[in-house]
């Protein structure tokens, strides 16, 4: 497995546009937690369940930077665009540590 936190990051970016959750899986930490707006510090297995099978509410999703920011942090920068219209951008900021996604905290931009 590559410990590299950005190739980590571009990975899970793939597995997740992809919906290969086995792939995707073991990249992250069992003690995984994710934040959005939406969602308050939740799980792995709760991240699995509602959030990994979104990819299909989007026609394009592109990383358009990955920023390593020391210690295992990595910002992600990416554009989407939701099947319903528009064109919007988010920041992710992604702990890796060890090979593994820690946590992961969304940040929702605007319409682009």
């Amino acid at each position: 497995m590559d410990e590299n936190p950005v190739a980590v990051v571009e990975a899970a970016f793939r597995h997740y546009r992809s919906q290969d959750r086995d792939a995707a899986l073991p990249l992250y930490a069992d003690d995984f937690t994710f934040t959005s707006p939406q969602d308050d510090r939740i799980d792995r297995a709760a991240f699995f369940r509602r959030c990994f099978p979104t990819a299909d509410r989007f026609t394009e999703q592109r990383l358009l930077r990955v920023t390593p920011a020391g210690d295992g942090l990595v910002f992600a920068y990416y554009e989407y665009e939701p099947a319903t219209g528009g064109r919007y951008r988010n920041v992710e900021a992604i702990t890796v540590r060890e090979g593994l996604i820690r946590e992961v905290q969304v940040f929702f931009g605007g319409s682009v």
